[in-house]
């Protein structure tokens, strides 16, 4: 045990240290200096770059007023291997270049980066004679660069240029306000609270039954000792893929989410859920390839064994069921996006992890002394298991198949899992009180099954509302909003053009089907009346990002989209205004519209009871 606590204790030690020494990014026009000489008719321009940032050769650029390209003739580099680009020559210190036949009056740019941080956008100046004026409308702020462009592009600066520019969101500036109040410890105390919270969540929920069925297979050697191992080596795992993951989203970009959220990779999960609960009913026997079992029989360590799988699991499980887009988790990948700092970023997904994992480590430490030890009673704790690995491949299938579909699988389920519990056992009036609840669950269990079946027979969407499609049938058609009422667009430039054509504020939904947080919004908030009156004078626009492409990514980028649900609003200047991440409710979704937009309507809507 002291070896597990003095690793994590110097995993966060090594995370953090960095982020502390590395130093605040400098302006830009003070990390790169441009000095020019001229004689006769050629102009010399000399850049001198402070220590700890590099200077791209291939950006170095000057041209005149008119747009006409001059050959500037530059120094060979330094290779460098640079996450953005590849390899690529890089100058450090300083650099010259050369101009021949240069006119009075024109135009440098240029682009660097502090090297282990930030990269800056492109940086014009105006030359004029031996006088240099910046032309840029920023002042050159540092930004995300090449290595992170994957949330927040390089602005490109351009007097005709009409992109739809990105809302300055809350979210973006969650680590700086935490930093900016207590440093670091009060950044990772403030991460491993909304975890905790995060914890009871639709995507946590899965790690619940996973985490039990690795205990219950302990058999009697499970004790509360051993239970709190095992889930805290588990959760421990899990904080470490957390931190991977923001890693390699921030150099990958949202690829690295989106493949792990694809329709195959869930669909592999569930696969691998159903064949966990075939084994658990005893009908196969999963077993590791035999030079591995021969090896792990012959080591002395069987301990370790079960602590290494364990350990797995808990990693795996962060990356194909933690990582749903939330404000934390959001604000600390545009952390790194913006400023490049990778080591801060990573502590406070670890601390991120670590909360989502406390409740999990108390279930694994007070469950171990509830679940049964060995004896005719593990027979049933197995069947519970494999059901509990049914209903989480269920769960998955859902992202995959249509409301009804998984109504009528859960009512299968839990009707199969009813009889197989002995709801229609009969029982002595000798038999305990364990026996009669377990009896009085199994029917409970076939009769909601039964509403699910008859829910998804008249096209139910809820499993809390079963019988709502049969309502449905008599009643109205719902006011609320509906697919069919966003225009769907798949790239910028449609974006653009529908923002464009329209005089009304907008909302653009970015939205996928295999996100579990925008099933909600879709079910519960859009659905609302409220919700669409709020909206009756905007212009609804939605982003499907079921099927990633190129087009969709750039998107994403372009306006600082980490993954769905994200909402945009959009002025009547096409200049996004606000923006809402993550778990949307009701009431969130009427002010953001009243904030953008603010109408009658909208005022009266928002007294209204919270959703």
């Amino acid at each position: 045990m002291r070896l597990t606590v003095s690793s994590v204790i110097l995993a966060l030690l090594w995370l953090c240290g960095p982020a502390l020494a590395l130093a605040p990014p400098m302006r830009m026009e003070e990390a790169f200096t441009l000095s020019i000489d001229r004689a006769g008719s050629t102009a010399m321009f000399k850049w001198t770059i402070a220590p700890g940032y590099y200077l791209y050769r291939d950006t170095l650029e000057a041209n005149t007023g008119d747009g006409r390209k001059l050959e500037l003739q530059t120094q060979p580099g330094k290779m460098k291997d640079d996450p953005g680009f590849g390899s690529i020559e890089v100058y450090f210190n300083e650099t010259t270049a050369l101009l021949a036949d240069a006119p009075e009056k024109l135009i440098v740019s240029f682009r660097g980066c502090q090297d282990g941080g930030i990269c800056y956008p492109v940086r014009i100046v105006k030359v004029d004679g031996l006088h240099i004026t910046s032309s840029d409308p920023l002042e050159a702020r540092p930004t995300s660069g090449t290595s992170f462009q994957a949330f927040t592009p390089i602005p490109q600066v351009s007097t005709t240029d009409t992109a739809v520019r990105p809302a300055p969101r809350a979210e973006t500036g969650m680590v700086e306000e935490i930093m900016s109040r207590g440093g670091v410890a009060l950044l990772l105390a403030s991460f491993t609270g909304l975890g905790i919270l995060l914890a009871f969540t639709p995507c946590v929920f899965p790690m619940y039954p996973i985490l039990a069925a690795t205990l219950g297979r302990q058999g009697a050697a499970l004790s509360p000792g051993r239970g709190f191992l095992l889930s805290s080596v588990y959760v421990v795992a899990l904080a470490a893929a957390f931190s991977l993951f923001g890693v390699l989203a921030a150099w990958l970009g949202q690829s690295f989410q989106i493949a792990l959220q694809s329709e195959t990779a869930v669909a592999v999960m569930a696969g691998i859920f159903v064949v966990l609960a075939i084994a658990s009913f005893g009908m196969v026997d999963v077993q590791l390839p035999g030079f591995l079992r021969n090896r792990l029989a012959r080591s002395q360590r069987p301990l370790g064994g079960s602590i290494r799988s364990t350990a797995i699991l808990g990693f795996t499980s962060a990356l194909l069921l933690g990582p749903c887009v939330t404000a934390p988790l959001a604000g600390a990948l545009l952390y790194i996006a913006k400023t490049g700092n990778i080591a801060l970023g990573a502590a406070a997904l670890f601390a991120l992890g670590i909360g989502k994992g406390i409740p999990l480590i108390l279930i694994g430490t007070s469950g171990a002394a509830l679940l049964p030890r060995a004896g005719a009673w593990m027979v049933q704790v197995r069947w519970l298991f494999g059901f509990i690995f049914l209903g989480t491949a269920v769960w998955y299938f859902n992202r995959l198949v249509e409301p009804p579909v998984t109504l009528g699988l859960s009512a299968a389920l839990l009707v199969t899992a009813g009889v197989c519990f002995g709801a229609f056992d009969t029982i002595s009036s000798e038999v305990g009180l364990g026996k009669r609840l377990a009896k009085s669950g199994s029917l409970l269990a076939i009769l909601y099954g039964m509403f699910l079946a008859f829910g998804a027979a008249g096209g139910a969407t809820s499993m809390l509302q079963p019988l709502k499609g049969f309502d449905a049938t008599m009643a109205p058609a719902s006011p609320g909003l509906t697919k069919e009422s966003f225009a769907s667009v798949s790239d910028e430039a449609e974006l653009r053009t529908i923002l464009a054509r329209s005089s009304k504020p907008s909302l653009v939904y970015f939205t996928a089907d295999w996100c579990v947080s925008c099933r909600v919004v879709d079910r519960s908030v859009l659905v609302d009346a409220r919700v669409a009156a709020s909206l009756k004078d905007f212009n609804l626009v939605s982003v499907d990002l079921s099927d990633m492409t190129r087009d969709k990514q750039k998107l994403m980028t372009n306006n600082g989209v980490v993954g769905p649900p994200t909402m945009l609003f959009f002025g009547t200047e096409n200049s996004a205004t606000k923006s809402l991440v993550g778990d949307i409710s009701t009431r969130d979704l009427i002010d953001a519209a009243k904030t953008v937009a603010p109408t009658p309507q909208t005022a009266n809507l928002t007294t209204g009871p919270r959703s």
